[in-house]
């Protein structure tokens, strides 16, 4: 069964030219008046680029890239944080995305208060919030400062915090993007031992990381991404190794390669 269907799917961000903010622009339009008009001027940068990609029931996929590679988007667009500026996309079940650390949280709320909110975004019931308000405070051990506003928090209990939200539902399809390292030795190993369980109940995950270990040891199937495209899909073991071949190679190789279509996986 197809839990996530991608059919086509572009996503572009448009980007502004600043030149309009220049202060040569603000002092002529005094001197004028106000009668010297700049308008913004953008262009449109492609993120992903018709993708197609099916993810079925019990697949663990993993995305290796460089930077910029649209792996973040791609994680983005399946947890509904982000629309297909064209194509389809079907996304069967519930969602858990942890992509952002502070995605859903309020500053001026409480630790108590924030829980409810990122919770019925994913769809959770009353009963299941009402018991992520008591696991989530045993699970992250901040005591008082869950009836303080979060702008108190430091970095690490932020991380904390939004990650026991966040894996305090059981998921249909877990997306996963790599933000612990804010948090201390003990706290990654809690979270380990949560993902691990969340994993054996999920039916799908979708991960990113540049740990090549994390994703061989954890995916069924990787897709190496670049320029908003899957270039390869496959094996985690034969990906991971194409794709390490192509950085010893260096970039400007590896499009030249593309181009002749010389390099062979």
């Amino acid at each position: 069964m197809r839990l996530i269907q991608i059919d086509d799917v572009s996503v572009d961000y448009p980007v502004y030219d600043a030149s309009a903010r220049s202060m040569k622009t603000a002092v002529l339009g005094t001197l004028t008046g106000g009668r010297v008009v700049s308008k913004y001027s953008s262009v449109n940068v492609r993120a992903l680029d018709q993708l197609t990609l099916d993810i079925c029931v019990g697949e663990r996929i993993g995305l290796v890239g460089h930077n910029g590679a649209g792996k973040s988007t791609l994680l983005r667009l399946v947890g509904g944080v982000l629309h297909p500026t064209s194509g389809d996309m079907l996304v069967r079940g519930r969602v858990v995305p942890l992509i952002e650390k502070g995605l859903g949280l309020h500053s001026e709320f409480t630790g108590y208060e924030n829980i409810e909110l990122p919770l019925r975004l994913m769809g959770a019931t009353e009963d299941e919030v009402a018991r992520a308000r008591i696991e989530i405070e045993e699970f992250t051990q901040l005591g008082p400062y869950m009836s303080m506003p979060i702008r108190t928090y430091s970095e690490g209990m932020r991380v904390r915090l939004a990650f026991a939200i966040c894996t305090a539902v059981k998921p249909d399809v877990l997306v996963l993007d790599e933000w612990l390292g804010a948090s201390d030795a003990a706290f990654i190993e809690r979270a380990t031992k949560r993902l691990n369980s969340m994993l054996s109940g999920a039916k799908a995950l979708l991960l990113a990381s540049h740990s090549d270990s994390l994703i061989e040891g954890a995916c069924t199937r990787v897709l190496w991404m670049e320029r908003g495209r899957v270039v390869m899909d496959g094996h985690p073991s034969k990906v991971v190794a194409a794709y390490k071949r192509a950085q010893e190679l260096g970039i400007s190789q590896l499009e030249s390669a593309w181009d002749n279509e010389n390099l062979a996986f």
